[in-house]
């Protein structure tokens, strides 16, 4: 006798920005790339982004840096940042297909958030660029005081403030820890492959799927409750 998965009903879309909703993983990777070389340090492009994607750059840099006082991380943190919207103002893109989703879910009565570890001044960039305030309901970051991924903290904020249980949250995500954060936030979760491979996402029991982009997708009605 089989058993039946139980569901739940969707009711809000919480989406990673960083190479969810907006193509800026590659602009990301160039100003670190900059930022390594102002430094004369090695950078490992393959294995940095897997490593990091999710966590602030206080926590990035407190791992490089351990010896160094927070004021002295704040400040190279604030570089690198510099230095990525020094080419975002000109290059930045969405995502393809990721406006039509967030049009499609607002069309359906769903709730919609913004989950990123990007400081205030980064949001603010997409924002007006793309003009997402229209579309998004709320945004929750480490501005908030919150931890980075792969806690749950961002995702949990979000739920609250928008009035809904986690469970009805669909979390989209480009990096693995952002998929285990919304796994221990309690909330099913699409992995975009736009910088890592699908394999990269094996064994997170939350995935619900995987893509290359948001191109053609429908939101689905109910979610798995796990």
């Amino acid at each position: 006798m089989s058993v039946t998965q139980p569901v739940v009903a969707l009711q809000a879309v919480l989406f990673d920005m960083d190479g969810t909703l907006i193509d800026s993983m590659p602009l990301h990777q160039r100003s670190w790339q900059r930022w390594h070389a102002e430094l004369g340090l090695p950078f490992d492009a393959a294995g940095f982004f897997e490593a990091t994607a999710g966590r602030t750059n206080v926590e990035i840099l407190a791992d490089l840096f351990p010896e160094r006082s927070r004021a002295e991380l704040d400040a190279l943190a604030w570089r690198k940042e510099a230095l990525y919207r020094e080419i975002a103002a000109t290059e930045l893109k969405l995502i393809a297909g990721a406006e039509a989703v967030c049009q499609a879910a607002r069309a359906q009565g769903l709730k919609l958030a913004v989950c990123t570890a990007s400081p205030p001044e980064n949001i603010t960039v997409a924002f007006e660029r793309f003009g997402m305030a229209g579309w998004i309901d709320a945004v929750t970051s480490p501005a908030d005081g919150l931890r980075g991924k792969p806690h749950p903290d961002i995702f949990l904020a979000a739920a609250e403030r928008l009035g809904v249980p986690p469970a009805a949250c669909l979390v989209f995500e480009d990096a693995p820890l952002g998929i285990e954060a919304a796994r221990r936030a309690g909330m099913a979760a699409v992995a975009l492959t736009t910088t890592l491979p699908a394999a990269a996402f094996a064994g997170h029991a939350n995935l619900v799927g995987t893509m290359p982009d948001f191109t053609g997708y429908a939101l689905p009605e109910t979610l798995p409750e796990w």
